[in-house]
């Protein structure tokens, strides 16, 4: 039977023998190449000393890696080695432990020095003392007593606001200050509730906030709050700085003093014209301020000027000269 196969595999392969130990075909290869390694005589000799290897043993011996050290299994619950949020715990770690150190520096820091304290807060002593002498002697004088204007401030609140800036015009947000002027806080919201200008929404946020600041900050608004309708102060009629009369039924209700625009900032947008041209608009940013105060304040002012207008009447009023005899020569009177 004849087998087809090609002569030249079947010579090249090596028959079987039990005393020749087999190797794979890439090793005969390798040895017939390279050699065998060596002798046989270089298997019993002494390898030659190696002073950087023994000194890296030596260390590792001593201070095994990380990677050499066993490794311990997280307790249940705990992040393992390999988690993207170990890095952050250690991180962590550390930054306590240099709080604490930091903390332990600070308790052995030296108490400051009650002196240097001193010399900052108070650097010029003398001047304090004449400065403090000055006033105690006005004070003397004075006997106590306040001038008007401080007076006014003990006795009478008052709130400034300011607000932000609001896109529109200085002659648009005019006309709504002119509007609110002079009127109670609640009159001139409802005013601006059914306004029809736009800014108009903005300026009623505002009016309600401060309100509630001036409620809060000032107390104001909160006389009347625990009276009765028996403990109520009957309404009062005032005449006001134009001539129109106003009716005042708690002296504790707050109003509008005083409203004026400021002019803000101008802004930029793209004003697009004919023939691919494109122009800068200004667009103008305003704000508004207030001056709150309590209708006391207007019945203060009222009397004050009823009690002006008396005494010019008063003043004006001529009368005769008194009758006496001509006792000298002279052309004019001495009395």
């Amino acid at each position: 039977m004849n087998i087809a196969a090609p002569a030249r595999r079947i010579a090249s392969r090596t028959p079987f023998c039990p005393s020749i130990p087999f190797r794979p075909r890439h090793q005969q290869q390798r040895t017939a190449i390279f050699g065998s390694g060596g002798k046989k005589d270089d298997d019993t000799a002494s390898p030659k000393p190696n002073p950087v290897l023994d000194d890296f043993k030596r260390k590792s011996e001593a201070d095994p890696t990380p990677a050499q050290q066993p490794q311990q299994r997280p307790a249940a619950g705990d992040l393992s080695a390999s988690s993207i949020f170990e890095d952050d715990r250690r991180a962590q770690q550390q930054a306590e432990q240099e709080n604490l150190q930091q903390d332990d520096g600070a308790d052995k820091k030296p108490e400051r020095d009650p002196a240097n304290m001193q010399r900052v807060l108070d650097p010029d002593p003398n001047a304090r003392e004449r400065w403090e002498r000055k006033k105690v002697i006005q004070m003397v004088r004075k006997g106590g007593r306040l001038n008007k204007q401080q007076m006014v401030k003990r006795t009478e609140r008052e709130h400034l606001l300011r607000t932000h800036n609001m896109k529109t015009s200085v002659k648009k947000l005019g006309m709504l200050a002119r509007q609110i002027a002079g009127k109670t806080i609640d009159d001139a919201i409802t005013q601006m509730r059914f306004s029809k200008k736009k800014v108009a929404q903005q300026v009623l946020e505002q009016l309600q906030y401060a309100r509630d600041e001036a409620v809060v900050m000032r107390g104001m608004g909160l006389g009347g709050v625990e009276k009765t309708e028996e403990e109520a102060e009957t309404p009062t009629q005032i005449q006001l700085k134009d001539g129109k009369r106003h009716t005042v039924a708690d002296p504790s209700t707050i109003y509008i003093d005083q409203a004026w625009v400021g002019r803000g900032p101008f802004g930029q947008l793209p004003d697009y014209r004919a023939r691919g041209r494109v122009y800068v608009m200004r667009t103008p940013w305003t704000s508004l301020s207030m001056v709150l105060k309590e209708e006391k304040t207007r019945i203060r002012l009222h009397e004050e000027r009823e009690e002006k207008r008396k005494k010019k009447i008063l003043d004006n009023v001529w009368t005769h000269l008194p009758d006496r005899p001509v006792q000298w020569q002279r052309q004019w009177y001495t009395f």
